[in-house]
């Protein structure tokens, strides 16, 4: 038996690589049910200013075809509490590259009091959509 029953994450995962697999692969160990959110288009123009290259309903097809994940939903929204009120998951995953942030100190913080535990598995240095934008000019 794993250590949680529901499991999520949420991300772009635009341009899906390596990493992307990595945080979905780590988290599936942990949980039973994985669901994953991907960030809405008009949620990532909102909080980045910038276009995903891949549209979010071919996005959502990429995630869903990944083995670890177990539900894909369409996130419209940056709040894990109200994440957390739709879906009911017991772990919340995040690269390890934010812990310690600000941001990610206060949502493990407000999260633990519904009793779910914010977990920060290891971030796959090297690769990241903003390097890939980058390297081909977009």
């Amino acid at each position: 038996m794993k250590k949680y029953s529901i499991g999520y994450t949420q991300g772009v995962f635009d341009m899906f690589h390596v990493g992307h697999l990595n945080i979905l692969l780590r988290a599936k160990e942990l949980c039973e049910s994985l669901v994953v959110g991907v960030n809405a288009d008009a949620l990532v123009m909102d909080y980045k200013m910038k276009r995903p290259v891949i549209p979010e309903s071919d996005r959502m097809r990429i995630v869903e075809s990944v083995k670890y994940v177990d539900k894909v939903l369409l996130a419209q929204t940056l709040d894990k509490e109200a994440m957390w009120h739709l879906v009911g998951f017991n772990a919340l995953f995040i690269g390890s590259d934010w812990k310690g942030s600000e941001r990610w100190t206060e949502t493990a913080l407000r999260m633990s009091e519904h009793g779910v535990d914010t977990v920060f598995p290891s971030h796959t240095d090297g690769i990241s959509s903003s390097m890939l934008r980058t390297l081909i000019n977009i």
